[in-house]
């Protein structure tokens, strides 16, 4: 979820610059190459619906969710990387592969959603849930929604003209996907004992 906050700043820092000046947004980092990246083959899955739900049935559901959400999330990200440049271009099978990481991420957020809102979760968690399922749902978009307005500065700057951005579209994911929200998020994880991958908290 750290992405965001970098792509956001790219985004000022790219709007910042002179359309005349060459954009150099590359740097030094350890991203795996795309060769070496695995689908994850896990996300969240239920065939329940109208059932209660135990609380640790519900625990586990979240973690599976949260965790999937990371590996994916982990998984799209050399797929970025390697699109920023613009010499670079993706290989058939490579795009296949990018496109399956993309529907896994739809697919996780929407099983969620559904098991979430269509059975009875147990006392204390149908909030937290949904404000989970809104964050992470926001925050997939705004990843997307982010590298998009990206690729439009750079093609557009490229041919001397300022592109016009959607600032406002941007800032409303921020009602959603922020700190604050993240902050009540892992306050809930904590209370309630749930280990997972999301949010820089585990491996």
């Amino acid at each position: 979820m750290r992405r965001i906050f970098y792509s956001f700043l790219i985004i000022l820092l790219l709007i910042a610059c002179s359309p005349e000046e060459d954009i150099d947004i590359s740097e030094e980092d350890d991203t795996p190459l795309i060769k070496d990246v695995k689908i994850p083959n896990t996300i969240f899955t239920s065939e329940k619906n109208n059932s209660v739900i135990a609380e640790e049935e519900m625990k586990q559901s979240i973690k599976i969710y949260l965790d999937s959400s990371e590996e994916l999330d982990n998984a799209s990200y050399p797929f970025e990387e390697f699109l920023w440049d613009e010499d670079q271009e993706l290989h058939k099978s490579e795009l296949d592969k990018l496109n399956r990481i993309n529907k896994l991420v739809k697919e996780n957020d929407e099983n969620f959603s559904n098991y979430i809102l269509n059975n009875t979760l147990p006392e204390g968690y149908q909030e937290e849930s949904e404000r989970i399922s809104r964050y992470i749902t926001a925050s997939n978009e705004f990843i997307h929604e982010l590298n998009e307005t990206i690729d439009n500065i750079v093609d557009e700057a490229s041919d001397g003209s300022f592109p016009d951005i959607d600032m406002k579209s941007i800032k409303d994911k921020t009602r959603v996907v922020n700190g604050r929200e993240q902050g009540k998020i892992e306050e809930f994880l904590d209370k309630e004992n749930i280990d997972t991958k999301a949010f820089g908290r585990g491996d």
